[in-house]
């Protein structure tokens, strides 16, 4: 027998166009979201303009409305790292990791094991809303923010006992189009695509985008990269990269070189939507 829900209903927000419109949609009433949980992966991982945007407009907006939006963060529950605010670049960088929480690419194939958006966005969505009160018997009903031109990556399953997710756009019948029409006309800018801007998700097209326009950020990318390939190097393992392309970023993404679409990759978003959204 399904558990009934409790009251507490929650929106996971990304900081992209589907989330930012289902906050549009739940300040007009058009879907009974009162909270919206922002599980930030820090403010070193972040796409910096998804920050921006969540604390120029959608923060402010959400307040005006009397919606609440809360900001959560990784933080360490036992030893030496107990209380301090987790943040995926540094656990992906700490000299000591034998382990890589994002999704690489090995050997030019396809994304590796996926930790990132467990560790850093469910379950830290998960803690808050056990903290406000929700059990297995009495789960809390969370929005995720796919809408129906990526319904493939909806599905109903969750590991969460004290959850139960569904999908209000989706039930809607909204587009990414129709998203970005009702943020417009509630006055608001379009808002980035949310992802970490080392999301090894990314398709080169976005990566060659990125080394174009914000190419000091694209050079930051190459840093965790050389990190991991030496890291996989040095425990016997083959080079791991953040793009499929089978070669480190600053060779597979040429700069001032257009790709070609044929060498473009399908969209890889992560299939649980808590990411780009």
């Amino acid at each position: 027998m399904t558990s009934p829900p409790s009251d507490i209903r929650a929106f996971s927000f990304g900081g992209g166009q589907q989330s930012v419109a289902a906050l549009v949609l739940a300040a007009a009433g058009q879907i009974d979201f009162p909270v919206f949980l922002f599980a930030n992966v820090g403010h070193d991982s972040e796409q910096p303009e998804t920050l921006r945007y969540v604390a120029e407009y959608a923060r402010p907006y959400a307040a005006e409305h009397g919606i609440e939006l809360v900001e959560l963060s990784r933080v360490g529950r036992s030893g030496p790292r107990r209380g301090e605010v987790r943040t995926l670049l540094a656990d992906l960088e700490r000299p000591d990791s034998r382990s890589i929480g994002i999704p690489v690419h090995l050997d030019g194939g396809g994304p590796g094991n996926r930790q990132c958006t467990d560790r850093f966005k469910i379950k830290v969505i998960a803690d808050e809303l056990a903290a406000r009160g929700a059990t297995p018997e009495n789960p809390a009903t969370v929005g995720i923010g796919i809408s129906l031109d990526e319904i493939h990556r909806a599905n109903n399953r969750t590991r969460i006992p004290h959850e139960r997710v569904v999908y209000p756009l989706l039930e809607l019948g909204l587009r990414r189009t129709d998203c970005q029409r009702i943020i417009t006309r509630a006055g608001l800018p379009l808002p980035p695509k949310s992802a970490c801007w080392f999301c090894p998700m990314k398709r080169p097209a976005e990566w060659h985008e990125l080394r174009r326009t914000q190419p000091e950020l694209f050079d930051r990318a190459c840093g965790p990269e050389d990190q991991l390939v030496e890291r996989r190097v040095r425990l016997g393992k083959d080079p791991a990269y953040l793009t499929g392309l089978g070669r480190p970023l600053r060779q597979a993404i040429p700069d001032g070189v257009d790709l070609l679409p044929m060498f473009d990759e399908a969209d890889g978003a992560c299939d649980s939507g808590y990411c780009f959204t």
